[in-house]
């Protein structure tokens, strides 16, 4: 699991800089159109939590505790709710980047679930 958690990490934090610099552009486009629309904004919250997401996830590979996958399950969550939420006709891509969200947050569940087992198995060695 420390493999998969630093190298989804890394791809979170590279994506997180295209979903930015893409939500910039959407806002400027709702900006510019005067459309009412706040995918833009919504699509830079969402690229700062995979960031901080991308970021937990490789602070916590190596962690046989559960905090940091829980910590990186809530902040995807939320992305994926202010993604789901705040996607527009402008930035329709939102919706993309939110379902990733989703599926990161189910693998930092896998591994929550995989750090319980692998400490019930130390204390039985114990």
């Amino acid at each position: 699991m420390k493999a998969t958690k630093l190298v989804l990490g890394i791809i979170t934090i590279i994506i997180s800089c295209f979903v930015l610099f893409q939500s910039c552009v959407a806002g400027a486009v709702n900006a510019l159109e005067d459309n009412g629309e706040s995918s833009g904004s919504g699509g830079a919250f969402v690229a700062f939590l995979m960031l901080a997401g991308g970021i937990t996830m490789i602070a916590s590979r190596k962690n046989t505790e559960k905090g940091g996958s829980i910590a990186g399950i809530i902040i995807f969550g939320i992305a994926a709710l202010i993604g789901f939420t705040s996607a527009g006709s402008v930035f329709k891509d939102l919706i993309v980047w939110a379902v990733l969200c989703l599926i990161l947050a189910g693998v930092n569940l896998l591994a929550v679930f995989r750090c319980k087992k692998n400490s019930d198995d130390k204390e039985k060695n114990e």
